[in-house]
């Protein structure tokens, strides 16, 4: 904090992960039951080209209104995996339903492990893993247009 008030880049709303320069905890978790998305393994953070882990519940508020950012970026292309955290099934379906799906592959933390694991601060929360599986990025709280474009767009041109 105190090397960031010396040099500007203190962000006092910012909230720092121990996981940004290494691998990203392995998951081993099981595909959402009932959903048309496909589950994913391990292998799936260190596939070669960037993408974004996303931690996310359908009783999230703040969840609603990131999605559309989430789906714009599935349209330019951009890989997005899921992590569905503490929630039903039969819920997950039916936020993608009503809101559209925006990942590639879904995976069930039922229990919360998998963001104990991550420092999961709450949903929603994203974290930008380069091809090979390092954690160069992590946002807590909703993605934003302003957040898109003033630090994810950089990230992605760059480990692209």
């Amino acid at each position: 904090m105190l090397r960031g008030m010396r040099d500007g880049s203190y962000d006092p709303r910012g909230v720092p992960s121990a996981l940004v320069g290494k691998p990203a905890p392995a998951l081993a978790l099981p595909a959402v039951p009932g959903l048309a998305v496909p589950g994913f393994g391990p292998e799936a953070l260190a596939a070669g080209g960037p993408v974004l882990l996303n931690f996310w519940a359908s009783w999230c508020v703040p969840c609603v209104v990131e999605h559309p950012q989430l789906v714009a970026l599935q349209r330019r292309g951009v890989r997005l995996l899921g992590v569905n955290y503490k929630d039903k099934p039969a819920d997950a379906a039916r936020f993608l339903a009503q809101h559209g799906n925006p990942f590639a592959g879904m995976v069930a933390d039922t229990d919360g492990r998998a963001g104990i694991e991550y420092g999961l601060y709450g949903v929603p929360e994203t974290y930008l893993l380069d091809g090979r599986g390092t954690v160069r990025w992590r946002w807590a709280g909703p993605l934003m247009p302003d957040t898109l474009s003033a630090e994810l767009e950089p990230l992605l041109r760059r480990y692209a």
